[in-house]
């Protein structure tokens, strides 16, 4: 054989070897990550914060479930779901028997566009194009979800500001709905985070740049999103390819700071984006972005 007939063989056989670690494989090698955020007031003690996002979850995947479930066994302080739980009709049960043990503890989350629609297939090149046309598939049966959070006592953050009391500490937050679908409504929430609480968390599904702002504008120490995926599919060396919304590359996953436009906080906030548990069911691949949740131990800024 040529050396030069040999080359397309070798370049299909490495190419088949990627799709197959990418979408048998690391799609489902479930990882937790753990970061320190020195967010509290000096003199605290810690505190720890489950942040999951991006389940996507679909009725026969047993073992996220499984896993999802078992994260209880680290016993944190607070949960935040940043939403795009569902995958399907069928889901919610699903979703609700992984998040079993978790819903006992305090909790708060948001929804978004992929607990509202079923996922559709799509052309993958158009997540590299900008477009305002969106089209969704069925509703599906949120609001069950939504209300079994509720009743166990998960606060609801959609549009909506509240407040728990943690370990021992004061947690204001305020949340919004899905800036992808240009959902949000800042305006419910706006106004300065309350300065009397403890710590102050701003939720969102997406992280897109104009409402990151106005959190940082308004005094909220701690930001949590997920939507991106990490990126889903990344080059090594380079890092994501597309982020799916307004946010750079470089802060499509993991901790990182959020300056904003507030000339009084120069140094901006915290920002946690999670790259997510899930795929959609029409694009079942991650490649040098594994599935994952975050432990964050919030621990005490210097004096």
């Amino acid at each position: 054989m040529r050396w030069y007939t040999a080359l397309p063989t070798a370049a299909v056989a490495a190419g088949a070897s990627t799709v197959a670690y990418a979408s048998l494989y690391e799609r489902t090698r479930w990882t937790l990550r753990r970061f320190d955020v020195p967010v509290l007031a000096p003199g605290s003690a810690p505190l720890t914060v489950l942040h999951l996002s991006d389940l996507h979850m679909t009725a026969g995947q047993r073992s996220k479930q499984d896993w999802v479930a078992a994260l209880d066994g680290l016993e944190p302080d607070l949960v935040v779901d940043t939403g795009d739980n569902l995958a399907g009709h069928d889901a919610v049960p699903a979703v609700l028997r992984s998040l079993d043990p978790l819903l006992d503890r305090p909790g708060v989350f948001v929804t978004s566009s992929n607990d509202y629609y079923a996922p559709r297939p799509k052309n993958p090149f158009s997540y590299f194009t900008r477009t305002t046309k969106r089209v969704h598939g069925d509703e599906l049966p949120w609001r069950g979800m939504r209300d079994a959070f509720t009743g166990r006592g998960w606060l609801d953050l959609t549009n909506a500001r509240g407040e728990l009391t943690v370990a021992g500490r004061r947690i204001s937050f305020a949340g919004l709905d899905d800036p992808h679908l240009r959902r949000d409504r800042y305006d419910d929430v706006a106004g300065p985070a309350d300065r009397t609480a403890d710590l102050r968390i701003g939720v969102v599904h997406s992280p897109e740049p104009r409402v990151l702002d106005r959190f940082v504008a308004d005094g909220y120490d701690l930001l949590l999103c997920g939507h991106t995926h990490g990126g889903q599919l990344r080059v090594p060396f380079y890092g994501a390819l597309v982020t799916n919304c307004g946010i750079d590359r470089d802060r499509a996953r993991w901790l990182h700071r959020w300056a904003g436009p507030a000339p009084e906080r120069p140094a901006g906030t915290w920002l946690h984006v999670s790259a997510g548990l899930g795929t959609s069911p029409y694009a079942p691949a991650r490649f040098a972005c594994p599935p994952e949740a975050t432990l964050l131990t919030l621990t005490a800024r210097e004096p």
